[in-house]
């Protein structure tokens, strides 16, 4: 069976390491052709080291890593430090320098490329703010017809970072907007769906269970995230939101969707990076996005136990 070619553009991030280790699991039916990095969760130097550490823990070393863009189109950078710490991956003991470095291409340049030259179409997978698919689309529009689809975490009905706005769409709204605008088919992992994909205690010494050096790194990732969630704003356990995007590339089956229209706010004083997402058709707006509202919990675990469980003989 041919392979589903992706390019994962990411900000770890301690829920964008776990979806990359989805992502890479045997059997997961994914070909990561790159994986490129974006300022986020904390700057893109940070996001680009940890990117690269979290593939020396899994032997993924044959992928090119890129780091991208280091602040948003048009706003100040902003950061998610006491969600991920200083180094956007605290909690698990890492060492401080990969065995490899970045590749010596910016990230937008070779999302372009990979699209460009592909034989086939590729699905794009960012779980950061959209800024390096943004410029891609700015820079080259000829590689739209190139993308079978992007599936991103980001956005929802409500907030995170503001009362009306999720953090990745906050961050660069304006790249945001430009990329639902662009035709290219969507699917998006909202915080409506993200915060159905909860870490409790109980997932976690079921996963402590595996017992592999892989499943070992993932809970300790777990436990920090948790934490924070509970710090910062009182959740009993923290929600992977960006593993959501591997696991519909893995098993779609175990989200439910809605085909909708999706506009992002740029000029509100008060709403600026809000997701308006139109559930009940009331704007009569042409649907852009397939909106996730439901995943099924047990399938999802299930999932998240088989791709971890892989790593055990590598």
């Amino acid at each position: 069976m041919n392979k589903k070619k992706v390019i994962l553009d990411c900000d770890p991030g301690h829920d964008d390491a776990i979806s990359l280790i989805l992502a890479a699991s045997k059997g997961s039916g994914l070909s990561i052709e790159a994986i490129t990095t974006v300022a986020g969760n904390v700057e893109v130097e940070k996001n680009t080291l940890n990117a690269l550490k979290v593939c020396d823990m899994i032997g993924l070393t044959n992928v090119p890593v890129a780091m991208g863009a280091t602040k948003p189109l048009l706003k100040k950078q902003a950061i998610a430090g006491e969600i991920h710490g200083d180094t956007g991956l605290d909690g698990p003991d890492l060492p401080e320098v990969p065995s490899r470095q970045a590749v010596d291409q910016h990230a937008v340049d070779l999302i372009i490329d990979k699209l460009l030259y592909a034989e086939e179409k590729l699905t794009l997978v960012p779980t950061g703010p959209l800024t390096n698919i943004a410029m891609a689309m700015i820079r080259e529009p000829g590689i739209l017809d190139s993308i079978e689809e992007i599936v991103l975490m980001g956005g929802g009905t409500f907030g995170n970072w503001t009362p009306v706005a999720e953090f990745n769409i906050w961050v660069d709204a304006e790249a945001a907007k430009l990329v639902l605008e662009s035709g290219v088919p969507i699917t998006m992992f909202g915080l409506d769906v993200t915060h159905q994909a909860l870490a409790t205690r109980e997932v976690m010494d079921n996963l402590s269970e595996i017992g592999n050096p892989v499943s070992e790194f993932v809970v300790e990732l777990l436990e920090f995230f948790s934490k924070t969630y509970k710090d910062v704003f009182g959740f009993e356990a923290g929600p992977i939101h960006d593993a959501c995007t591997a696991a519909y590339l893995i098993e779609p089956e175990i989200f439910d969707f809605k085909h909708v229209r999706v506009d992002v706010e740029t000029k509100g004083e008060f709403t600026y990076g809000m997701t308006s997402v139109d559930l009940l058709g009331v704007t009569n707006g042409k649907p852009n996005v397939r909106f996730a509202t439901q995943l099924n919990e047990g399938r999802f675990w299930k999932l998240f136990d088989r791709a971890l469980r892989s790593y055990s003989f590598t």
